[in-house]
């Protein structure tokens, strides 16, 4: 019996996306565990499907990566296409830098990269809307002011959706779809050793027009990290309340 009730009482699990070998889904990961949640991870880029309903899921999520939403591998076109599941059955789906491009491609959206050239990577000013500001009073939590990125395409907020806030260079910062599914073009969930290994691994990307130098990147983590925590933290709670 108590091992029946046991199991009635945990918390079903949250689809992650991931596009690389080694990439973890970082605070966001931790972060759904510390509230209950078991991470259903898949690389469907390496053999990995995903399931055909998220009836047994919390919700989903896809992450970023180095490819673009408009690659024609086999993968990005099944992951572009599979986000019906999570809007057809209203689940919590959040996607991630390019887990958000795949969200504005299947919705009809463009995805493109900068006329100039330019790319975001660091930390960069983040606008909220009207309906961002409004979204921002429900969750608890304002906007931060800055958010890290790492990309070089963005894309455009698609018919019917909302979108939550702007950038410069790359104006559809945060979008959301109906109630349960968004879309941000930034990292929350990017740690302080995933930013360090990132800025190493991939230091040729900091030479791009707008990118930012490493020493600029650990220096804004520092003054604007706590912001970002704090904003996640509540919008999660959002995100998961009263749908599983």
């Amino acid at each position: 019996m108590a091992r029946a009730q046991a199991r009635r009482s945990r918390k079903a699990p949250v689809l992650v996306v991931l596009h690389q070998e080694h990439s973890t889904p970082g605070r966001v990961g931790r972060l759904l565990q510390e509230r209950g949640h078991p991470l259903d991870i898949r690389r469907p880029r390496f053999g990995d499907p995903l399931p055909e309903t998220l009836a047994d899921h919390a919700g989903a999520m896809i992450f970023g990566g180095p490819m673009s939403a408009n690659d024609p591998d086999d993968f990005i076109k099944a992951e572009i296409d599979w986000i019906r599941v999570p809007l057809k059955e209203k689940k919590p789906f959040l996607g991630l830098c390019l887990g958000a491009q795949m969200l504005a491609r299947h919705l009809g959206a463009g995805v493109w990269a900068h006329p100039d050239g330019r790319a975001e990577i660091g930390y960069y000013p983040l606008l909220p809307t009207p309906a961002g500001q409004a979204f921002g009073e429900s969750l608890g939590a304002p906007w931060p002011t800055h958010v890290y990125h790492w990309h070089r395409e963005g894309f455009d907020c698609p018919t019917g959706a909302d979108t939550l806030a702007t950038g410069d260079d790359f104006p559809t910062q945060a979008i959301r779809v109906g109630d349960a599914a968004f879309g941000l073009q930034f990292h929350p969930e990017v740690t302080h050793a995933m930013m360090c290994r990132w800025t190493v691994v991939a230091a040729e990307r900091l030479e791009m027009p707008g990118a930012q130098d490493r020493i600029r990147q650990i220096d804004g983590r520092f003054q604007h990290d706590p912001y970002v925590a704090r904003w996640l933290d509540m919008f999660l709670d959002h995100w998961l309340a009263e749908k599983n």
